[in-house]
């Protein structure tokens, strides 16, 4: 009975990431090395899960409480003083339903992320940041919206998030998350001289987190040949590592360490790293020293500063691999010569920015 005690303990351990470094290792390597062991870790991590996924669904009762509580249509619409007669009439007469419909949107955003399953403890997304970034979207809209109604400016097109893509072809093809360009009515990319080109999802995998554009823009010339090659075997714990994206307006570099072989949760198609990364990194490059791709850049958990994670380049070739290139206009042609191996990391990120760029989703 002890020895079983003391194996839940570890296993929490594990899921809370409360080991060091070479435990972590260690009872990885006992996973491995002993089946049953193995098993009687899934099932304890699934129990895990759900319990997170309950308090999941506690959290999220309270937090629309609390958004409800501080809902206050009123007060936005009194930092516009200066209402023509016309519309102030109009706002008297429907600002009931606009606070209904910003209500509305956002019992609607929920229910996505329920149905689609991002609120689930089971998926990639569960732990991450989006349905704060969705709940802040719903903020900033509704107060564009009142704004439009006191100066009768119309927006047709606002720009709802943003993350990083990187070019995986010379004529226009990038990789990207799935999770940054979900449900987009439009999506189009930035280079690093400010350049901007519509583009087209090619092809998605929600599992992976993967989506694959293509620059679909007359102004668009194709890139010189792709300077870095993609690793198709698993890095080593305690590699160095870089990130190159779009935080901001202007491309950020990160450094960190490869600090797991698995994702929340034990999940193995992704890499923890020790990294800084924002939500508009999403979608971006994860390199090693020798100027690999190893990874995509998937998210960063809330509850642990500096713990990010990067879909491993394996998943992403496999992706890659599943698109039938006979559908194509233009083949997909992986660059297999790494010409950033000989270089040291400044010159390494110089020669790859161009091949970098911002993704703009609109909705």
């Amino acid at each position: 009975m002890k020895s079983e005690i003391d194996l839940i303990k570890r296993i929490e351990a594990y899921y809370y990431q409360e080991m060091a470094a070479e435990e972590v290792i260690a009872f990885e390597a006992e996973r491995k090395a002993d089946a049953d062991l193995d098993r009687k870790v899934i099932a304890h991590l699934d129990f895990l899960k759900t319990l997170k996924s309950f308090g999941d669904v506690q959290a999220l009762r309270l937090a629309m409480n609390r958004f409800h509580d501080e809902l206050d249509v009123q007060s936005l619409v009194d930092e516009y003083k200066e209402v023509p007669t016309l519309l102030s009439v109009l706002w008297a007469k429907y600002r009931k339903n606009l606070a209904v419909a910003a209500t509305v949107a956002i019992f609607a955003t929920l229910i996505t992320l329920f149905s689609t399953g991002q609120f689930n403890a089971d998926e990639h997304g569960s732990n991450y940041s989006e349905l704060k970034r969705d709940m802040e979207n719903i903020k900033r809209s509704q107060t564009d919206l009142i704004k439009n109604i006191n100066t009768s400016k119309q927006t047709k097109d606002i720009i709802q998030y943003s993350g990083t893509g990187f070019a995986l072809s010379s004529n226009g093809y990038l990789v990207t998350n799935y999770h940054v360009i979900k449900d987009a009515d439009s999506v189009y990319v930035q280079n690093n001289k400010g350049e901007s080109f519509k583009v087209e999802t090619l092809y998605i995998d929600p599992e992976f987190d993967i989506a694959v554009l293509h620059i679909n823009d007359g102004n668009f010339k194709d890139l010189a040949a792709v300077p870095y090659t993609f690793k198709k075997t698993n890095s080593d714990l305690g590699e160095d590592v870089y990130t190159i994206g779009y935080p901001k307006d202007d491309v950020v570099y990160g450094k960190g360490y490869l600090s797991s072989f698995t994702g929340f949760g034990g999940d193995s198609i992704a890499y923890q790293i020790s990294i800084p990364v924002n939500p508009g990194n999403s979608g971006g490059p994860l390199m090693d020293a020798r100027g690999n791709v190893i990874g995509v850049v998937s998210g960063k958990q809330t509850q642990a500063d500096g713990a990010a994670f990067a879909v491993k380049s394996g998943f992403l070739l496999k992706a890659i691999n599943s698109i039938s290139q006979d559908s194509l206009k233009q083949k997909i042609i992986i660059n297999k010569k790494n010409t950033l191996a000989g270089l040291n990391r400044t010159q390494q990120i110089k020669k790859m920015q161009d091949y970098i760029f911002m993704v703009k989703v609109y909705n």
